[in-house]
This record gives C-alpha cells, structure tokens and sequence, in this order.
C-alpha cells in the first residue's frame, strides 16, 4: 500500500487489482441457491435487530460531506450530482447524464407540480433544486445531515430565485419532518437507503410521512443476490474505513421485505455500466483538475498528506467503476423502486 500512497503504481496494475479483488468477492457468493436465500434472510433478521436506522453517521459526515463543496465542485457535474448518473449513448456527457437521471426520477416518481416532497438525502442539491425549479407549485424539503450542504444548497437556492424549498440538517436518526405526519405526496431518496441498518423501521417512519395514496421512490447501488456489511476486517478494507463505513450492500430484492404497508407498485434496474462511466468522468475531472485540487486536500488532510489523499480519491472512483464494470454490469448496478402508500 505504501507504494500506492506514492502514486507510484499505474491504473492498469490498479485496476488489474480490483478486478481481482472483485472476482474473489464474487466467488464467495452461493452456487447453490438455498444458501443464497439463507444468507440474504439471515442479513435481513441482523438489520431488523439493530437499534438504530443509521450507524457512523458523523463518521459518514467525516468522510464525504463535510469534505469542502469546492472540491466536488473540481469532480462532479454542473448540478452536483453525487450519484449514478445516465448515459444515453456514447457521446452523453456528464452534465447531460446528470440531468437525464433527475428526469428519470421524475417519471419513475409520478411527480407532478403542486405536490409536497421531501427528500431523504439531498446531497449538494441536485434533485432538490432540481424538482424546485421543474415544480414551481411544489413544496420541496430536503434533508442533509451536512451543514456545508445545506449552506451551498441555500446560496443556490438565493441565486435563482427559489422560494418553494426548505433544506434541512439533522441525523436521519432524529429526524422528524416539518411538514408533520401524512403531509407528503412524495419522498424520494437516492442513494441514501445504503447508509442505513434498520430499514423496518424507516420504512415505518416514511410510511407515516406520506399522504394516503402517496409513494415513495427510492434509488440504490445493490448486488444481484449477495448482501454484505462494509465492515473494516483488516486492511485491505480501505473503502470501508476511509470511504464508507457503516454502509450497506443490499440486494436488489431486499427492500420488499420492509415495504409492509407500503406497496411495491413498480421496480426498475439501471445496468451498472451507466455507474462505471459515471465515476470514470469524476476521476476524469479530478486528474484535469489536480492543481485546483491541491490547496483543499491540503487544507482538509494536511499538507503532508496531500499525495495520500490524492491517490485515496482517485482509488475510490477507481474502485467503484470497476465494481459497478464487473460482469458487464449486471453483477452491482442501480435500482428503482417506486413505493406505495395504500389509501
């Protein structure tokens, strides 16, 4: 690892690595699948045992979002999307890919002007201002657990002139909405469910969140059959202890046993390719951008460790396209699903 830190290893022995790692993950998967079914039931019964929806969640903060905005600014899309985004065809770019994805979520969502959403996760914003301006007769309530986000969302916000959006910061864990209980017609989410634990009991708080009649549209990365915690076990788990800890593997199918009084209406899955391209711009983005780069890494990581984190960040983004790569896209990918509260 340390020639690594270096940056003194080339993508190809990197990337020669990660899939390497990827194929022996895969081989832990079941061939026989009543173990499958077994191992996932079992994954299912330790979340319903635990305490709280989300675990680490200053940890989470400490990793991704109280990183400075300027840096993602060097890395992601003009709408700061922190998230899979949609290529259409070989020549999409980012920003087009950015904006094709929030128009999916509003098809997929059955949104429509004059509704209350709140949004479970909003991120620097995307789709919250994104459907603020789209709806100019909604109601819009983001929720972020980061005060950078909700201060660079806000100025957004303040820029364009939007008056329907209220961004608020608090711990999933503590959250009570604004609006009160049966208030919303919509909650989406986006890639916000695989930093939590104790979906019976989000699940159950969002039902009461919504209208009669009103649905919820979650967004996901997921493997196909097999669920797994990011625990930190040793350390070539590096993603789980600098990156994601207290985070989620589902499986594509996991969530319909939470759903309970809310309907699973629709489901939709993204081939995970469209995942891959995704984080290949942001490493795209980040390499064009190193000199800009620097000054914030070493403000947030200390000068002398400006290199390290340099090379963590582009690992990541190595890392996860080549995961969501794996098996042509059908191994990790993307899912929609579309949630319904039952009159």
């Amino acid at each position: 690892m340390a020639l690594v830190e270096r940056n003194a290893v080339p993508d190809v022995v990197l990337r020669a690595g990660i899939r390497r790692n990827l194929r022996v993950k895969c081989l832990k998967t079941f061939a026989n699948v009543e173990d499958e079914l077994r191992c996932e039931q079992d994954f299912i019964e330790d979340l319903r045992r635990r305490e709280t929806i989300a675990i680490e969640t200053d940890k989470a903060n400490e990793q991704h979002y109280e990183v400075p905005t300027s840096f993602y600014e060097l890395c992601l899309g003009s709408k700061k999307k922190y998230s899979c985004c949609l290529y259409e065809d070989a020549r999409t770019t980012l920003d087009d890919a950015e904006t094709a994805m929030l128009e999916k979520y509003c098809e997929r969502g059955e949104l429509k002007d004059g509704m209350a959403v709140l949004e479970l996760g909003c991120g620097w914003g995307s789709l919250s201002l994104y459907l603020a301006e789209k709806y100019p007769k909604s109601k819009i309530c983001g929720v972020s657990n980061s005060k950078t986000q909700k201060e660079f969302i806000d100025g957004e916000a303040a820029k364009r002139g939007l008056t329907n959006l209220e961004i608020v910061t608090q711990d999933v864990n503590k959250f009570e909405p604004p609006g009160g209980l049966g208030s919303y017609d919509r909650i989406v989410s986006i890639e916000m469910f695989e930093h939590m634990k104790n979906y019976d009991t989000l699940f159950q708080r969002c039902e009461t969140w919504l209208k009669p009649g009103g649905c919820m549209f979650v967004h996901i990365f997921c493997h196909k059959t097999y669920p797994f915690h990011y625990d930190v076990e040793d350390e070539s788990d590096w993603m789980s202890k600098y990156f994601f800890t207290g985070g989620t593997m589902p499986t594509d199918r996991m969530f319909a046993y939470f759903a309970r009084k809310l309907h699973l209406k629709r489901q939709w899955r993204v081939n995970g390719k469209h995942y891959s391209r995704t984080c290949e711009d942001w490493l795209r983005n980040l390499d064009k951008n190193y000199k800009k780069a620097a000054p914030i890494l070493d403000e947030t990581y200390g000068k002398q460790n400006r290199t390290k984190w340099y090379v963590y960040w582009r690992l990541f983004f190595l890392s996860c396209s080549e995961l969501f790569n794996y098996n042509d896209g059908n191994e990790w990918y993307v899912g929609h699903y579309l949630f319904e509260k039952l009159a």
